[in-house]
């Protein structure tokens, strides 16, 4: 077919042009590994805050934390001040990433509020002078995420990646909706080939790709050099194992079986636990398990028994129930087994 190719942000080779999209309170360090370990190109944490850096939040500073096996690793901050933007970069560029990305693309009200994320496209004046305070303040290429535009009366993709490109970005990516459809509606390609059209840095293209099929055709319509997974691969790190594959050859590659979803389920709430405690590690897998299910039988009713899940032992028990009903003893000798095989990936 096409795609799978190398490319590159700045000096950082990508071995793929499929990439993982930030997400708060999913790409954390333990989701990262396991989606790199399934293909991904390139991984975003979760977008973490400058002042929160600046303050030496202790929350804020556990973000940052990088493993080797993760590795190209870009680490997305958000402000509106460019002074500590810039100061925030070079704590993060210390850290180790290799790749720094702004936020300027997340719709939440709380962040919108404070003239953050989203907010910094109806002010592309402060918007460059935060990319330039950045790109300035570190040696290592920078990115930005943005949207469409704020709603459909003030799109301006274009103009706040050509801004981008000036102040030195090393890429943009462009999410296809507007600040107003937060995530309903249908992704605008056709904006992210507008993109693509007016700027020489690399783009990267991101919504409403949620399997190989709208994988391919998100690089027909819009030609972007590469795209970003986010909703899609919650609960579904296999979906980059299977659009690298497809993008290279054409075939689909079979879904994950019950065993295989039991052992990743297994193998990412004990990766939390170790990172975090099992209290709340078990707290946050409570939503991951929901989409891990998502689409089997009984899910919807199981949820509520994953939401009540207190240990590692509970999160565990219902999900093999879920799988495997009553033969628990098939369900523990067969996720036991696949997990000694994915730990050792």
């Amino acid at each position: 077919m096409q795609r799978v190719i190398a490319m590159q942000i700045g000096n950082i080779k990508l071995p793929n042009p499929v990439v993982l999209a930030p997400m708060a309170g999913v790409t954390d360090l333990a989701f990262r590994i396991l989606v790199k370990e399934m293909g991904c190109g390139l991984v975003y944490s979760e977008m973490i805050s400058a002042k929160g850096l600046i303050y030496n939040n202790s929350h804020t500073r556990e973000m940052l934390k990088i493993d080797e096996r993760e590795r190209p690793i870009s680490m997305q901050i958000f402000g509106s001040e460019p002074e500590v933007m810039a100061a925030a970069a070079k704590i993060v560029a210390n850290a180790g990433a290799d790749i720094i990305d702004i936020n300027m693309g997340c719709p939440t009200p709380k962040i919108v509020k404070n003239g953050e994320g989203a907010a910094l496209m109806r002010r592309p004046d402060l918007a460059y002078a935060i990319i330039a305070s950045v790109v300035d303040a570190v040696d290592i290429p920078v990115t930005v995420k943005m949207r469409k535009g704020w709603d459909e009366t003030e799109v301006n993709a274009v103009q706040i990646a050509r801004l981008a490109e000036k102040a030195g970005a090393a890429a943009v990516a462009v999410h296809g909706r507007t600040r107003a459809q937060f995530y309903g509606g249908k992704a605008d390609w056709d904006i992210i080939r507008q993109v693509k059209e007016s700027v020489g840095i690399p783009v990267i293209g991101n919504g409403d790709i949620n399997s190989p099929q709208t994988a391919l055709q998100a690089f027909k319509i819009s030609n972007c050099d590469a795209i970003m997974i986010g909703r899609g691969c919650q609960g579904n790190p296999w979906l980059f194992r299977q659009i690298v594959y497809y993008l290279a050859t054409g075939e689909l590659l079979p879904g994950p079986t019950p065993a295989e979803r039991a052992a990743m389920v297994r193998r990412h709430l004990d990766m939390l636990i170790e990172l975090k405690g099992e209290y709340t590690a078990v707290r946050e897998m409570r939503r991951h398990a929901a989409w891990y299910t998502k689409g089997l039988p009984h899910a919807a009713e199981m949820r509520v028994k994953f939401n009540q899940a207190e240990s590692r032992q509970d999160i565990l028990a219902c999900f093999e129930q879920l799988i495997y009903g009553n033969n628990t003893a098939a369900a523990s000798r067969h996720c036991a087994e696949l997990y000694r095989v994915t730990a050792c990936l």
